[in-house]
């Protein structure tokens, strides 16, 4: 007789490998004809591009570009952007990738910097990290209760079934999509500051970005940072600039979404649009901002089961096919924050006159697992940008690697742990000290998740056969039984065909604990 096992499936979501590569790029650029000759680089901004990679056969071809914006000095004086497109691609060896697997590829400038050759060509070279991560969606089943079989109308003993269960907690995937979120403000020039003849460099970032699932939708709010730098109408000599925080919180549309489930939410801007606009009067005196956020977002909730992992019946011969499960286990989710105080040089020849604007960005060398942290090394990227009194040369940039440390609790994390972290910055200053001496006062977030993968082993299927009379006869009805080390109940109750309420009972046990030397009377079941 075949036992009728109750099953329950959990729909998972495997991390199941993760490759990184680095993709370098070296090419010329020729200026174009339309613009003026270049005398020195100034600031060099560029983003990644990617696009959709291919699977073929445990490789993935992976294109792209880098897009980059050089501002420049021009030879006859004022300034200049310029821009351009650097494709590249490769083909990255990603073992047991299949087709049916969810890859994720994103680009992650190191290293971007542009040397003049001559006058009309510039040297362009960077350093593309790509971080490849692989997953895939699976059930996995288990058992977690056994239908007790109906009454043997012949008047057979019914079996006697014994059922041990181990209880676990199972993070299962709940949500796995992609969306975007749409920001679209204008600001307005103040009435000090002249109008918009022609825009030079544009900057927008995201800061103090949170997201939290609702019912049927992901909320999200947050600041998007945009920075401009113009030429002002009657006065192109002069250089004019806008810096401004724009606030926005809205929500995303998403069918599934519970506000109890257990967010990992990756956030970037993947499109970022400013253009001068007139205003009332027909002065080009407005900017309007458009910019798409995109979200990749994981949502948990967890389970509780009680899976079946072995069982017997103490009147009967039970013959078990089992198998291995495999779960993820959440041990933590939480936020942090790594607070940054550091002075810095900003000795680069002419006297600083004011820093004009700065920004950054939180990269991670290196997340290692300790004794219940994550500890984790990294160095925020700054670029700042100043007036000197240098009537030549009155506007200057330099780059900053600031070093930080911080350690994320994660009671329980192992070195095969599996953890999703987020950083972003929440307020960068820099504020001149005297000396050529700056103060750079910075606030990194970390929002860190960590899964355990756990494997156990689950009853697949169970055939009750009758019972083996000789063997059973061989046992003793009542005989004492000297507990050995490594014994536990389950097992003692298994090999003398008995139970454990029954060994409990009959023995006065305060729990199912044992320890070896303890002394057992055991009384056998009755056999049919």
């Amino acid at each position: 007789m075949i036992l009728e096992l109750e099953k329950q499936n959990i729909h998972m979501n495997h991390w199941k490998k993760q490759v990184n590569t680095q993709v370098t790029l070296d090419d010329d650029f020729i200026v174009p004809d339309t613009m003026s000759d270049i005398a020195q680089v100034i600031l060099i901004s560029g983003e990644i591009q990617m696009e959709p990679a291919k699977v073929q056969s445990e490789k993935l071809s992976v294109h792209g570009h880098l897009d980059f914006h050089i501002l420049y000095r021009k030879e006859e004086g004022g300034l200049q952007m310029l821009g351009g497109l650097l494709p590249f691609e490769d083909a990255v060896n990603v073992p047991d990738l299949e087709e049916r697997d969810y890859v994720s590829v994103h680009g992650k400038l190191e290293d971007l910097h542009a040397d003049i050759i001559n006058s009309r060509k510039l040297s362009i070279k960077a350093i593309i990290t790509l971080e490849i991560r692989v997953e895939t969606l699976f059930d996995s089943e288990a058992a977690v209760d056994v239908i007790p079989p109906e009454a043997d109308p012949s008047g057979e003993m019914a079996p006697q079934i014994e059922i041990r269960k181990e209880e676990r907690t199972v993070a299962a995937i709940a949500l796995r999509r992609k969306d975007t979120y749409r920001v679209k403000e204008e600001i307005a020039l103040s009435g000090s500051k002249p109008a918009i003849d022609r825009i030079l460099w544009t900057e927008m970032r995201l800061t103090g970005v949170t997201v939290r699932p609702l019912d049927g939708s992901i909320h999200l709010e947050g600041s998007l940072l945009v920075f401009v730098i113009y030429e002002g109408e009657g006065d192109p000599d002069l250089v004019q600039w806008i810096e401004q925080s724009l606030p926005f919180t809205g929500e995303v549309e998403m069918q599934g979404a519970a506000a109890e489930m257990i967010p990992a939410i990756s956030v970037r801007l993947i499109h970022k649009d400013l253009e001068a606009k007139p205003d009332y009067d027909g002065e080009m005196r407005e900017l309007g901002i458009d910019a798409v956020v995109e979200l990749d977002v994981r949502l948990y909730e967890e389970q509780e089961l009680a899976i079946v992992e072995d069982l017997y019946a103490a009147n009967r011969e039970v013959e078990l096919e089992t198998g291995e499960a495999r779960f993820d286990r959440i041990l933590t989710r939480n936020s942090g924050k790594c607070r940054i105080a550091e002075k810095i040089s900003m000795d680069h020849g002419a006297r600083i006159l004011q820093v004009c604007h700065s920004t950054g960005v939180a990269r991670i060398d290196e997340a290692v697992p300790g004794e219940d942290v994550l500890s984790i090394d990294g160095a925020l990227e700054l670029q700042i940008l100043y007036l000197t009194d240098d009537d030549r040369q009155p506007v200057q940039s330099m780059t900053e690697m600031v070093p930080f440390h911080y350690e994320a609790e994660a009671p329980g994390i192992r070195a095969d742990s599996i953890w999703h972290l987020e950083t972003g910055l929440e307020q960068l200053t820099v504020a001149l000290t005297g000396g050529d001496m700056a103060e750079v006062k910075s606030v990194i977030t970390l929002e860190l998740l960590v899964l355990q993968p756990e494997r156990c082993t689950i009853v697949c299927k169970a055939e009750l056969l009758p019972l083996d009379i000789a063997k059973w006869q061989a046992i003793p009805g009542i005989v004492g039984y000297l507990v050995q080390p490594g014994d536990l109940l389950w097992d003692i109750a298994k090999r003398f065909h008995t139970s454990m309420d029954a060994i409990i009972t009959t023995n006065h046990l305060p729990s199912e604990t044992v320890h070896p030397g303890d002394s057992l009377i055991l009384v056998k079941e009755a056999g049919r």
